[in-house]
């Protein structure tokens, strides 16, 4: 299955002081402010895909990976039915310093479905894959060259738009978030404990005061 993966940190960057955020939960309370939440969110992430989409499967299934030594990450992808599944880890709900924040990335994570993000970076990939491929053959290259050229091509192809993939799941995350009745750009706070990606070159998500700025303004604008 292919993943949508959002969150990728293993290393949290603790507030200094503790006004700045709260701590994690313990293991009960963070299990139970989950279940609210994912209660909460679902209906509407669900309205939303059915108002934006035409014939896609908007019956979302959360599930939650609780295999020892996961990092704090969340993702979206579809099981063999093509039933929409959101995946947290045990680390990422822990880590959460509040409803809002696992609100906001739960919304993010619906928005990839709904925002048709699997499809499109697949599309992307192929195209990748035949324009490298094309290229090697041109210059003379032997089988072994030929499949090189077409993995490298796929991965240059899925990476092209992801940044603008991961800006549009958080703009739609916003909305999703605020209509369920959360803050949104309270939630967007994640982004502050978490590696800057930066705006590397191919790379998978964009810098984080980017992301937070177009929390704020979709926010602004509800």
């Amino acid at each position: 299955m292919g993943l949508t993966a959002c969150v990728q940190t293993t290393t949290i960057q603790t507030p200094q002081t503790p006004q700045q955020a709260s701590a994690p939960l313990p293991e009960r309370a963070a299990a139970k402010q989950f279940v609210s939440v994912l209660n909460t969110v679902e209906p509407v992430a669900e309205r939303e895909c059915r108002a934006r989409t035409q014939g896609a499967n908007c019956d979302f299934k959360v599930v939650i990976d609780d295999r020892p030594g996961q990092a704090v990450n969340a993702a979206q992808t579809l099981d063999n039915t093509g039933r929409p599944v959101i995946i947290f880890t045990l680390a990422m709900i822990s880590d959460v310093r509040n409803a809002d924040e696992l609100a906001f990335v739960m919304g993010h994570e619906a928005a990839h479905h709904i925002a048709g993000h699997l499809a499109r970076k697949q599309r992307n990939a192929e195209a990748g894959a035949l324009v490298f491929a094309g290229l090697a053959a041109l210059s003379g290259a032997d089988a072994q060259g030929l499949k090189d050229a077409t993995e490298i091509g796929a991965q240059v192809g899925a990476r092209s738009y992801s940044k603008e993939f991961e800006l549009e799941a958080d703009e739609l995350g916003t909305i999703i978030t605020a209509r369920a009745g959360y803050d949104p750009v309270k939630g967007a706070a994640f982004f502050t404990r978490i590696p800057d990606p930066g705006d590397r070159f191919l790379g998978t998500h964009p810098p984080n005061a980017a992301r937070v700025e177009i929390v704020r303004k979709t926010a602004a604008a509800l």
